[in-house]
């Protein structure tokens, strides 16, 4: 997916954070939010079904998007989750049969995030209610 970025030297960065407690607390939000979401995925990667894990990556791709088209190819999720993308196709397929995302060539909608979110099964949300929480995007 298309996006922007910013760098700043690590020098910088480190001389920024000595000057304002505010821009260290933020840092170490994101940090924070940022090692909580690890472990999940990790815990998800070993615990969870492909739908599952489908269902919390959809959500997670939309989390960062305007919108609630999701541009990603069946090709793209597959190496995304480290699965075939015959068992992709046959994730997808199963969540667009309950009504929670509608396909179409290298894009899925999703019309029922609260639908998908039932369909992660619990492998999504404790992150992301970390992140609201100070208010930061992971």
């Amino acid at each position: 997916m298309e996006g922007a970025g910013a760098r700043i030297a690590a020098d910088d960065l480190r001389q920024a954070m000595k000057r304002s407690a505010s821009l260290t607390r933020v840092l170490l939000n994101f940090v924070n939010a940022f090692l909580i979401q690890t472990s999940h995925t990790a815990l998800s990667n070993g615990t969870a079904s492909v739908g599952e894990r489908l269902a919390r990556w959809l959500l997670m791709a939309q989390d960062r998007m305007d919108g609630n088209e999701v541009p990603l190819t069946h090709e793209f999720l597959s190496l995304m989750l480290g699965v075939r993308r015959a068992g992709v196709t046959i994730a997808l397929n199963q969540l667009h049969r309950k009504g929670v995302i509608r396909l179409s060539r290298g894009r899925i909608e999703i019309v029922d995030r609260d639908g998908l979110i039932n369909s992660a099964n619990g492998a999504y949300g404790i992150p992301e209610a970390v992140a609201r929480k100070h208010g930061i995007a992971i």
